[in-house]
């Protein structure tokens, strides 16, 4: 029996070979395929209850069929299983956790058996062509692949891309372009994902990355490393900034991305259906990099608040349309590469602004402190926009104010934190008496005044917070209070649990 078991097959060797060549696959995985064909044929002849198993000899072809016993101390399965009592009948010397192993006699294929190995073969090579070509296409995430636009289903465009077929859906696509059975396209590969009908890849024309990648392509110094992208930000068909800077201080970025008459960037732009593009030198000054992202608009003062991540930018009432762009769209392809709020004020609207603050603010002081506006006034150009930062700074820094002496710094910083413990203990007591929730309270850019503010109006919970659109916060808080841009960050803060608890 021992010698028909491990009967050399070489026509099983030949199949194997024969079919990893033609499918492109591991001659290991059609093994494993015609190996669990065969299982699944001596399941059904034996019995689907047994623990039936295969071996192929990868040098000679054999076949070896047999049945496992898992010997036990407490049986479970009788048919899988036996106690090692009567496991040592067999062999003397096994142990409990291994197998007995009966060889069986190979399985004489009838029509229904083939047919079921065959669907097996076929259907375990599929999937290891799927699996192959899910791991050669991942590999290409982040690159531009090549393809023939083969149909169109409901506004995605399905591509051939050689070996399977590529998705470019609808939103990926540049606006107003259109596209016909057999066009070429180069698209970008945002993604692969595994799923049962085979990878499926997804490309676009509108990522930033795409645009990227053609400038890449299309501009050596870029290829070689000498010239760096440092930001892309694009309105996909009709605008696009990106931003370079040179590893080397003779060459120039820009005009290396530009080309002789421009040819490099033409390209570029010929690829993207006519998207104008606007080439920035980066900047590792900030304020400078925000001046080039603004052109052409020319800037006249820039002014960074780093905690909030907001920039303000004053330009001259001429240039204040050609800063904000058509439809927004300069600024915004500006916020975009320099991942920061922008905020566009003409030099009169910046004096307006100011004068509110600066009145506001004074307005407080005077009441907070019991001072003059001149006072207050002084405290201002200091730099001081809050009590609380009077109440915390070094005395001597109040103390070398012009005008100022040790005994008004002294006084000033008194009544200062006598204030902020008064506020601060009548906060505790307002809030708890109009019932806030102590989540609002860890909002950052909403203060005890705001706080109290929007109890007083039913808003004393996260969620209710998170409820509001920008402009209801706005006008709650009053007129003056924060800008649009603070407003949505606030309420996007609030609902930051909503995703979490998502998530």
């Amino acid at each position: 029996m021992e010698n028909i078991v491990n009967m050399p097959r070489p026509e099983i060797l030949m199949v194997a070979d024969a079919v990893a060549r033609e499918k492109n696959i591991d001659r290991e995985d059609v093994f494993d395929a015609m190996e669990q064909a065969i299982q699944k044929a001596g399941r059904s002849k034996y019995g689907f209850e047994h623990d039936i198993r295969v071996n192929i000899n990868r040098k000679t072809g054999a076949i070896t069929l047999a049945r496992y016993r898992a010997v036990v101390d407490v049986i479970e399965n009788e048919t899988t299983e036996l106690t090692l009592d009567e496991a040592r009948r067999i062999n003397p010397n096994i142990k409990v956790g291994e197998y007995i192993i009966d060889p069986l006699p190979p399985i004489d294929f009838g029509r229904i058996a083939a047919q079921t190995a065959k669907q097996v073969i076929t259907q375990k090579v599929r999937e290891a062509e799927r699996n192959k070509q899910y791991e050669e296409y991942k590999e290409k995430i982040g690159t531009i692949i090549n393809g023939t636009v083969k149909r169109l289903e409901f506004g995605n465009v399905i591509i051939d891309i050689g070996k399977t077929e590529a998705i470019l859906r609808r939103d990926e696509i540049i606006p107003r372009e259109n596209f016909k059975n057999g066009d070429r396209v180069r698209a970008y590969v945002l993604d692969v994902r595994r799923e049962t009908r085979g990878p499926q890849i997804f490309l676009s024309r509108t990522c930033p990355e795409f645009m990227a990648k053609l400038f890449t392509s299309e501009v050596p110094e870029i290829y070689d490393g000498l010239v760096e992208i440092m930001g892309v930000a694009r309105d996909p068909g009709s605008k696009a900034k990106i931003a370079v800077r040179a590893k080397d201080s003779s060459i120039d970025p820009v005009g290396a991305c530009v080309g002789l008459r421009g040819i490099r960037v033409q390209a570029v732009v010929t690829e993207l259906q006519g998207e104008k593009i606007d080439i920035v030198p980066y900047s590792a000054d900030r304020a400078q990099y925000i001046v080039s992202a603004l052109a052409p608009a020319e800037v006249s003062k820039v002014v960074l608040d780093e905690e909030n991540n907001r920039i303000e930018v004053v330009v001259t009432d001429e240039q204040y349309s050609i800063a904000i762009g058509r439809r927004g769209q300069n600024v915004k392809l500006a916020s975009q590469l320099l991942n920061a709020d922008i905020d566009i004020l003409t030099e009169e609207q910046e004096r307006e602004r100011r004068a509110t603050e600066n009145r506001i603010r004074s307005e407080r002081f005077i009441s907070a402190l019991d001072i003059d506006e001149m006072i207050a006034h002084v405290l201002i150009s200091e730099g001081f926009s809050t009590v609380d930062e009077i109440a915390m700074v070094d005395r001597s820094e109040l103390a070398s104010i012009d005008g100022f002496d040790e005994d008004l710094a002294t006084e000033l910083q008194n009544r200062a934190q006598a204030f902020v413990q008064k506020r601060n203990e009548e906060f505790v007591e307002k809030s708890k008496n109009l019932g806030v929730d102590e989540s609002l309270k860890t909002i950052a850019g909403l203060d005890q005044d705001m706080i109290l503010t929007l109890a007083e109006k039913g808003v004393k919970t996260l969620d209710d917070l998170a409820d509001l659109a920008a402009d209801e916060l706005m006008e709650i808080l009053g007129e003056g209070v924060i800008t649009d841009v603070e407003a949505n960050r606030i309420i996007m803060a609030a609902r930051e649990h909503w995703f979490a608890d998502e998530q």
